[in-house]
C-alpha cells in the first residue's frame, strides 16, 4: 500500500473547530470540502448566491492549486442551497468558472449549517485528467 494522503488547509475557522481539512489529497484524486462564501482571511460571508459562488470557487481553485491542480482537473461538483430560487444564479457562476470541464453535478436545497450562507459547494477532482481553459 503505497497510498499517502495530503492535506490541505485554507485557514478556516472552520477546519480548526470540526477537525477537517479544506481538501484532501489521495494519489491523483483531490476531494474538496464544502465551501461556503467566506473571506477566510477576513472572516466576512459575501452577499447574495452568485457572489457567494464565486467566492467559493475562489477558495476551491486555490485549494487545488496547492494540490497542482485546478479548476480544469475538477470531475464531480456538489452544490447546496437553502433557496431554491437561488439554483440559476448559482449555476450561472458555476456554468461560466468551471462548465468547460462538463463535470457531474449534483443541487440539493436544503439548509446549510453557517448562518448566512446562501451556497456550500464542493468538487472532486483528479489532476491530470483535465485540461485548462
Amino acid at each position: 500500500m503505497g497510498t499517502k494522503r495530503t492535506h490541505v488547509f485554507s485557514g478556516s475557522v472552520y477546519e480548526d473547530m470540526a477537525g477537517y481539512a479544506r481538501a484532501v489529497v489521495v494519489d491523483e484524486r483531490i476531494f474538496v470540502s464544502g465551501t461556503v462564501g467566506v473571506d477566510f482571511a477576513t472572516g466576512e460571508m459575501v452577499e447574495g448566491a452568485g457572489a457567494q459562488a464565486v467566492r467559493a470557487l475562489d477558495t476551491i481553485e486555490t485549494a487545488l492549486v496547492k494540490a497542482d491542480s485546478g479548476l480544469h482537473d475538477i470531475v464531480r461538483v456538489r452544490v447546496f442551497a437553502p433557496n431554491p430560487d437561488d439554483v440559476m444564479k448559482i449555476a450561472g457562476v458555476l456554468k461560466d468558472r468551471i462548465g468547460f470541464t462538463r463535470p457531474a453535478n449534483t443541487t440539493v436545497c436544503s439548509p446549510l449549517a453557517v448562518p448566512g450562507a446562501l451556497v456550500e459547494i464542493e468538487v472532486e477532482a483528479i489532476r491530470g485528467s483535465g485540461t485548462p481553459k
